[in-house]
This record gives C-alpha cells, structure tokens and sequence, in this order.
C-alpha cells in the first residue's frame, strides 16, 4: 500500500474511532492470556445499515431496535439526516427514523461521508421514489478488491433510471418513473439484491429477480419491507417477485443479530484456548460455521439465548474451507478462523471465492510467525463443492506454529478483528494501530476485551 492509501486509512481509522467514542486509535496487547466470559451481540451490521435505508420509503416514522453502536450506524444516520431524516435515539439501542421531511442533500455533505461507506448507493431507489433523483459519490469501505457497482447501476436501468457519470459522481434520474422489470443478477449478489429490493417495492408493475441472494440478513430486509406494506415473495432458485405499491408506511423490527460478530468471538476463544458465551447468537443462521468450527476442533454449545464456543484442549484440526453466497460458509467468517488455523495440525486450505483481495491481511500474521501461503490463482481440488471463479484466491496455513508479538497496522474490518485475537494468542506485546477501522462494525469491543480478561491498553 502506497503512502497516500497508508495515509487515507489510517484518516478514515480515526474519524470511525471518533464516532463511537474510541479513546485512541493504538491498542497494546500483552499475548498469551486465554479470552473467557460472555459478550452480547446486537443486530447485524449489515442488516441495521439497510433497514434505516429502507425507512425513506415509508410515508410514517420508522422504529428499529437491537441497533448495534458502530461507526457505520453512525455515518449512515448522517446522510439520513443530510437528506432531512429525523433520527433519534430514544433509548439505547433503538432508532427513530421520520423520513417526513425529506429533501435534496447537499452533494459536499453526501460526498464526505460516502468516503468512509459503501451505504450510498443503496439510497438510490428510496431516493428516485421520494426526489426523484439521487446523486451518488465516490463509495469507500473496506479495500478488500474491486467491489464494483456494475450490477447497482444495471439494476437501475433496467427499472427505466437514466444514469449519468460525471467528475462528482453518478447521477441518477427517472423522468417516466419506475416500472418493474425482469432482471437476473450474474452473480448472487447481497448489495445488488438489496439495491432491487429496495427499488422494486414501490415500482409500478411485477419485478422478476432471478439468482438473488438469500442471506438471513437480506430476508430480514424483506420481512421489514413487508410490515411496511410491500408484497413480495421468495420462491425456490434463488428468485423473488416483487409487487410494487403505491405506499408504504414505517415499520418496528428487532434487527437480526450480527452473525459475522459472534463467529469472530468463537474463533477468538479457539485461538486463545479461552471459553466465550455469545449472548444472542443463534444456531440456524451458523450451521455453516459450526460444521466447520467442530472439525477444526472447537466445541459449541447451543442455549436459548445464546451459543457458547471453548477450546476444548488438545490439538485443533486442518480443515478445507470454500467461502461461498449463502448457505456457503461466509467470506466474514474466513479471516478471525484463519488466525486460530494457524494453530491447528497439518495443512488447512481456504479458497475465497467472493472477494478477490481478501487475503491481504495475511502478511501480518506471517510476520508474526505463521506459516502462510497465498496462492493468486487460486487452486484446484477434487473435493470442493463451490466451483472456481476468475478471481478467486487460495491460502495454504501449515501449522501449528506458535505467534509472537508484533507491531501491525488493521487494513480493513475482519482482518483487524483477525490481529486483535492473533495479538491476543501470541507471546509478548503487540501494538496494533488502525483501531478506529474495527468500530465499523464491532461493538463496544474494547469493552469486550476487558470483559473476556485480554490484557491490553488503548493508546490516546
């Protein structure tokens, strides 16, 4: 990474830090303590983010609750508000979305938070509905490849938007309104789904989309969209139909909880031979990663009100992982277990096969003493079951091989919760900088970390 990206992280770390109250932006982790006790998870953060999206196309107030407090609540909330959203926090943990005033943004408004989210595009049909126009920035989030927004913009089109790029942006119009449409996505895609989710539900006419996505998070979405008034239905292949109506109102919901999270803490208690209850966590929407977690070697139990994860003792097991769409094994999920794969007997291989640079993170752990080898092509087995695409990649983990402590810079959200539990394992005392990029979708996670017994202090 060149100075100037190096420089713009490490901005966008401290305004994300800032956000939820992160003391500093440097944690030191003295290594080699076990994590144990409980932590709560709240709601996704990638269903909370959509729901307040979806409450500009209600004609009343819209109440979610489980909200997590993280930095991406915080910027989507902002360019609610830009657009004349009313957001109030009743309580913890609740919001108040009133879209009753809604109205052109400012693009330098929009333009500076957009750099720290890939939210704004998911503005676009609620917008093109209430303004009929949306304007749309440059997108930012986390630099794990090219997450194009092709598939947005043909969406788009295909409902009869006209889409104009220019220096600012992309510019996006319906001057005959919006109609249903057919439309089959390449590729099983969470933010595209969304993005026609979103449109169709109040365009005139039928909409047919075909290879959509299914994650819980995205018919957590359609369950919103439905207490809001919108008829839809999800039937087998992955297709949805979608019946536009005229009007919507608000809805009340109790996000779904963030999965992503609580398969983070569990292979957090694996690496570190600790013993973690994940309060909230339910079984259904992680039996891909349960599967996975007990051959590698970790023991779960499943309660009412949550799952608890421990290292059982004894050596943990290679395993072959394939990230995939839903039901596959979350691409999430990869990065917190490779870290506690480095641990385990033998030769793991993950093959990722949703983002192409999703491997980075990588070299920090090898600095650290682990044995991995990223192959950029991938590779080719007689046992998987997802099959290769171009851009897919390989990482090859030998282990066990015992982490020391080193001083590492967090590139993106689940490779720096990943050095957090490696600095966690490891022997010695680590410095991790970047801190502020974790907020973006973990919880009070400092809080956590005492919490669970880590040995640690933030730097101001």
């Amino acid at each position: 990474m060149d100075s100037i990206a190096t420089s713009n992280l490490a901005k966008d770390a401290r305004k994300a830090g800032q956000r939820v109250g992160l003391a500093g932006d440097t944690i030191v982790i003295r290594g080699g303590k076990p994590l144990r006790g409980t932590v709560d998870v709240r709601g996704a953060k990638n269903l909370a983010t959509k729901a307040m999206v979806a409450a500009l196309l209600g004609e009343t107030p819209s109440i979610l609750q489980d909200v997590p407090a993280i930095s991406d609540v915080q910027i989507v909330s902002r360019m609610l508000e830009a657009y004349g959203v009313a957001v109030t926090s009743p309580e913890d943990g609740v919001l108040v979305l009133d879209p009753v005033n809604v109205a052109r943004a400012h693009f330098a408004e929009i333009d500076a938070l957009a750099g720290s989210s890939r939210i704004p595009i998911l503005f676009c049909g609620p917008l093109l509905h209430s303004l009929g126009e949306a304007l749309i920035p440059d997108l930012g989030g986390c630099r794990i490849g090219d997450r194009p927004i092709d598939f947005h913009l043909d969406a788009l089109r295909a409902f009869g938007a006209v889409v104009d790029k220019s220096y600012e942006g992309i510019r996006i119009t319906a001057p005959d309104g919006l109609s249903g449409a057919n439309i089959e996505l390449p590729y099983p895609s969470v933010g595209a789904t969304e993005q026609v989710l979103l449109t169709a539900v109040r365009a005139s006419g039928v909409t047919e989309l075909k290879n959509a996505a299914i994650e819980p998070e995205i018919m957590d979405l359609i369950a919103i969209l439905q207490k809001m008034g919108a008829i839809i239905w999800t039937e087998p292949n992955r297709t949805i139909f979608i019946e536009g109506v005229e009007h919507l109102k608000g809805y009340t919901h109790r996000a779904i909880f963030d999965r992503n999270e609580a398969a983070s803490w569990a292979s957090a208690a694996l690496v570190t031979g600790g013993d973690i209850f994940v309060k909230g966590a339910k079984q259904l929407e992680l039996m891909t990663f349960l599967n996975v977690y007990r051959k590698a070697g970790g023991e779960f139990e499943v309660a009412e009100d949550g799952i608890r994860f421990w290292h059982p003792g004894g050596a943990l097991k290679a395993v072959q992982v394939e990230t995939d769409v839903h039901p596959g094994f979350m691409t999430d999920w990869q990065q917190p277990l490779i870290v506690a794969l480095t641990q385990a007997e033998g030769v793991s291989t993950v093959h990722e096969t949703v983002y192409e640079n999703r491997f980075g993170f990588t070299e920090a752990l090898v600095e650290m003493g682990a044995n991995i080898v990223v192959h950029q092509d991938g590779l080719e087995s007689l046992t998987r079951r997802v099959p290769r695409r171009k851009l897919e990649q390989a990482a090859v983990i030998t282990g066990p091989t015992p982490l020391h402590a080193a001083d590492v810079r967090v590139p993106d959200l689940r490779g720096g919760f990943s050095y957090l539990i490696a600095a966690l394992a490891a022997e010695g005392t680590s410095r991790v900088t970047n801190l502020g990029l974790i907020s973006r979708g973990y919880e009070h996670f400092v809080d956590k970390l005492t919490d669970l017994g880590a040995d640690f202090t933030v730097e101001a």
